[in-house]
């Protein structure tokens, strides 16, 4: 697996949404992220680090106007925060070794699937289709990775 870290380069050529999303901490219109509806067979790294987050066979539908998924592909790569800000206590989610900002994890995602809901901005993502993982260095996650029928 590859080293992952924040990139400066990567940093610097974000759109302005992607930079106000992951280096300000700031939320996208809901129903407007580019992977809501995605179906497609892959994972979903950090856009600035490159480090794999989500895989598409823990994605589902939540209704919240964001991407959603039960569980992220390696705890390791992401930190939970406190977030008390706008008058609410949520749990922020981040990436590990990019430090961006991703969104929140709420309590009230599938009971069967764990019980959690990630609700991610798209503007943070990467997306990888399966077809192109192990050409991309991220092999070791095929196996997390279901076909879609």
């Amino acid at each position: 697996m590859g080293q992952y870290k924040r990139n400066a380069d990567i940093i610097a050529n974000l759109s302005d949404e992607q930079f106000w999303v992951t280096q300000k901490s700031g939320t996208e219109r809901p129903g407007s992220g580019q992977f809501l509806y995605n179906k497609a067979a892959g994972i979903y790294v950090d856009i600035v680090s490159g480090e794999p987050l989500f895989a598409s066979s823990d994605k589902y539908e939540s209704g919240c106007g964001w991407p959603s998924f039960t569980k992220p592909i390696e705890a390791s790569h992401i930190a939970e925060i406190k977030d008390d800000s706008h008058g609410m206590i949520r749990t922020e989610v981040r990436s590990t070794h990019g430090d961006s900002h991703l969104g929140h994890v709420f309590p009230d995602g599938p009971v069967e699937r764990g019980g959690l809901r990630y609700c991610i901005n798209s503007a943070a993502l990467r997306f990888v289709p399966k077809a192109d993982m192990v050409q991309e260095g991220y092999g070791a996650f095929l196996d997390r990775v279901e076909d879609v029928v």
